[in-house]
């Protein structure tokens, strides 16, 4: 005899959408993770600076639209000037005549509304000349302390190895402190104050080897190299079509001191992990026990590293910094401020060479 449908055993079917209490039952634990939302999945990942760099970004651009109206290619060493006026640093540009270091400094000195002011070194420029000095004033009967050109927020020292070492030991406090002592008394410089030094490699007749402390005091020192052939083709081009001359009234400013100070405080705010505080360290620390090298780098070059890297992070569009900023700026940083032994320069190795050693000797933090 056939059953009745009704003393057949029922059953529910099954859901077609697991639920996590199933998932739970399956794997058996008394909780699941809840199921990913496919739609989320599918979905690609996007980075999203969790500081907001638009500003920063729009600033910077402005900046290097502006020197690229006079000068051609330059895209690193214009980079480099960006990161060391974030970093509140200064520079040391080395190159051969005619290679535009000045032109560059001076072009980077008018975006910025800011007071500049340029000083020639020569051999008979004395400390007075730079810092200022103290004029007595016979009808009030004292000393009126009248500041010298290095009181403005963008000096421009052109050929700065032409000046005597008296000359030089002026600049150590106003470079590192950014005050002036005179007569006892100490004057106070405005905020930004940025040192834009040049000089040439080649020429030795009539310069002066910058002491040790002073090349201390320079965040960078940036090489200027020769332009590339499609470079120079374009810079003839422009001067045979009579673009011509310096037209310095083409470049305006776009940066306050005020927009300055406030990109710089972003700046500051940059993310370091602590692996790559120590990377830092252990890069600079090498330079001191290399048997290529008889003057390693001070604690001053770590924060430079430090400082220079966070700057160039947040102007490559990232509010933190990897190990590839470091890398990028270990020979800017460095170069000035280590030195080789005789033998090493005998074998005609050079600075940079020996950096590059260092840095792919270390172990990259990840």
């Amino acid at each position: 005899m056939e059953p009745f449908a009704a003393d057949l055993p029922t059953s529910t079917p099954p859901d077609p959408t697991p639920t996590q209490a199933s998932v739970a039952e399956t794997l058996g634990v008394e909780t699941a993770l809840p199921l990913a939302d496919p739609a989320a999945a599918a979905a690609p990942a996007t980075f999203a600076p969790r500081t907001d760099l638009a500003r920063l970004t729009e600033r910077t651009e402005a900046v290097r639209q502006q020197i690229g109206q006079v000068i051609v290619g330059q895209h690193e060493l214009q980079e480099l000037l960006l990161v060391a006026l974030l970093a509140d640093g200064h520079v040391l540009l080395e190159g051969v005549p005619g290679v535009a270091k000045t032109l560059t400094a001076k072009l980077l000195a008018r975006t910025l509304d800011v007071p500049f002011s340029r000083i020639q070194f020569t051999p008979d420029l004395m400390p007075a000349d730079v810092l200022g000095t103290s004029i007595f004033r016979p009808a009030q009967g004292n000393f009126e302390f009248r500041p010298g050109p290095i009181f403005a927020s963008v000096v421009l020292i052109d050929e700065i190895n032409r000046a005597p070492a008296k000359t030089q030991s002026a600049l150590f406090e106003v470079m590192e402190e950014r005050t002036v002592t005179q007569d006892g008394t100490t004057h106070q410089l405005g905020t930004p104050f940025v040192v834009l030094a040049t000089q040439n490699p080649v020429e030795q007749e009539g310069t002066y080897r910058l002491p040790e402390a002073q090349l201390d005091r320079f965040l960078f020192k940036l090489t200027v190299g020769y332009p590339t052939l499609a470079e120079e083709v374009q810079i003839l081009q422009g001067h045979h079509s009579g673009f011509g001359g310096t037209p310095l009234d083409r470049v305006q400013p776009v940066l306050t001191a005020a927009d300055l100070a406030a990109l710089r405080r972003q700046v500051g705010q940059q993310r370091v992990e602590a692996n790559l505080l120590e990377y830092i360290a252990k890069l600079v620390g090498q330079t001191r026990a290399h048997r290529a090298l008889y003057l390693g780098a001070s604690p001053r070059a770590s924060l430079a590293l430090l400082n220079g890297a966070k700057a160039l992070a947040a102007l490559r569009g990232r509010d933190f910094v990897t190990p590839e900023d470091v890398q990028t700026l270990a020979a800017p940083v460095l170069r000035h401020r280590i030195q080789l032994t005789p033998e090493r320069e005998l074998e005609g190795g050079s600075a940079d060479e020996v950096v590059q050693q260092i840095v792919q000797g270390l172990e990259v933090p990840r």
